[in-house]
């Protein structure tokens, strides 16, 4: 049986029917080498408070679900490990979310920001199924790929200083998924994309901290979307003025 190391575990409580404010309470978790962060908090969960509330699914860092701040650092649970961390361990909600409970955080802000984007694949007309499948060499793949990997995780929006001061900011992730279907090459609504992104509080609002992507556990690089969006959207304004909308730019 491999040797348990007991750490402190200091985890923001929120109920909102009886707490004014969140406050903090402290665990003593005996944890196995071999733990991550979820698995002490399911074990305060299991073993020791059963009314802690936190969010988590696959433990595989696919799902995106189980986000929270880790001694002040936007962390996938489910991925940092005990070990590398002090004896004191301290756990929080991701900020810039309003709490919902605990640990939990409201996430329906940020899926209005996502549809805002338009986050599909958008066509003048649909192809004749008859006519068979789009087809995309490896490089139009490329194009876009990197900025599909985003899980939703909502790391990104926890390290970024201009939601901070900015909550009506689109945000990183809702950025790089629209930028990801405007350079798609089966795509044609860029342009649509574009006058949104010409829009108040969306990628000019961007300081190009770069926080959100060196939080990102999927390389993503949303900072790099953002930066793309604006260059395209300013390309897409500047070819307005010479071109007719209505007509092929």
């Amino acid at each position: 049986m491999a040797e348990t190391l007991v750490k402190k575990f200091v985890v923001t409580r929120f109920d909102p029917d009886k707490d004014e404010a969140p406050r903090t309470e402290s665990y003593e978790v005996p944890c196995h080498p071999d733990w991550k962060v979820l698995d002490a908090l399911n074990h305060i969960k299991d073993e020791i408070d059963g009314s802690l509330a936190h969010r988590w699914s696959c433990r595989m860092s696919v799902c995106g679900s189980c986000g929270m701040n880790v001694n002040g650092q936007p962390t996938l649970t489910c991925k940092k490990a005990v070990s590398d961390l002090p004896d004191t361990v301290e756990v929080t909600p991701l900020a810039n979310f309003p709490v919902v409970r605990d640990l939990v955080v409201e996430l329906d802000g940020f899926m209005e920001k996502l549809k805002s984007v338009k986050p599909w694949i958008i066509r003048a007309k649909e192809k004749a199924v008859e006519e068979g499948p789009m087809r995309q060499s490896q490089a139009e793949l490329e194009e876009f790929k990197q900025f599909s990997m985003c899980i939703n995780c909502m790391l990104c929006y926890a390290a970024c200083p201009v939601v901070a001061n900015e909550p009506e900011f689109l945000g990183p992730a809702a950025i790089a998924l629209g930028h990801r279907y405007s350079v798609d090459s089966r795509d044609e609504g860029a342009a649509e994309r574009n006058e949104i992104f010409r829009g108040e509080g969306t990628v000019f609002a961007c300081s190009y901290a770069n926080e959100c992507s060196e939080v990102c556990p999927k390389h993503v690089d949303p900072a790099a979307a953002v930066n793309q969006a604006k260059f395209n959207a300013v390309i897409d304004w500047a070819a307005g003025l010479v071109l007719p909308r209505g007509g092929k730019e």
